[in-house]
């Protein structure tokens, strides 16, 4: 039975998660504040954390800190901050998600199956179905039927960062590092363009990407 920890400090949105979640047979822990989360994660490992950024005695991005110390566990990240500066913030701290407030529960839901699916251990090798191409991120190979696929290094590279993360959303800053290294993380200019690049290459409608998404202000996922 999956358990997920609820940190938020509103009594209001912690009892509807908590029947919403219940009624589907999920186990509930909850807290509202920083320490007794970090405390109750210790003590009962949790495998999914819904995190509020604005608790009253932690900043949520230090709490995200803190279990990334010790645990991969997936964080979502409930909260009713909007500006992209605190997007940014908490997924380079370690949040796999951000849903703002006021959100609907039904894709709060959503977004916990998905990140439930994405936990269970892969027993499949390093071929990702993309549409209808295959990738084998081992041999660096991307096919469309018989035909052979070129990507530059640096395609490779991104389309690679994406693929191992299904469903994650990644900050621009992440990717820019990551791929381009610590200098070029204002360069968001290079995502948009080797994203098109890449979309052009491998979406059947490049314009409208089924796999390749931008969240706009945030980042981009790889949809499976």
């Amino acid at each position: 039975m999956t358990r997920v920890l609820v940190i938020d400090d509103e009594p209001q949105i912690v009892r509807a998660l908590s029947i919403n979640l219940r009624a589907r047979g999920y186990t509930i822990d909850t807290a509202r504040d920083a320490v007794t989360g970090l405390h109750t994660a210790g003590q009962e490992p949790p495998d999914i954390v819904v995190l509020d950024l604005g608790l009253p005695d932690m900043d949520g991005t230090e709490v995200i800190r803190g279990l990334r110390g010790w645990t991969n566990v997936p964080i979502i990240v409930l909260s009713g901050r909007a500006g992209s500066a605190d997007k940014v913030s908490a997924l380079d701290a370690g949040a796999d998600d951000y849903v703002t407030k006021p959100f609907g529960i039904d894709e709060l839901l959503a977004r916990i199956r998905a990140i439930t699916r994405r936990a269970q251990p892969a027993d499949d090798g390093p071929l990702v179905t993309l549409g209808s191409h295959t990738v084998d991120l081992a041999a660096r190979s991307v096919t469309g039927g018989d035909t052979e696929v070129r990507l530059t290094p640096t395609e490779w590279e991104l389309l690679d960062h994406l693929l191992r993360h299904p469903g994650k959303l990644i900050s621009q800053q992440a990717l820019l590092r990551d791929v381009w290294g610590p200098q070029a993380q204002t360069h968001t200019n290079y995502l948009r363009q080797y994203m098109a690049r890449l979309r052009r290459k491998l979406e059947a409608d490049p314009a409208h990407p089924r796999h390749l998404i931008t969240e706009p202000g945030m980042g981009y996922r790889y949809r499976p």
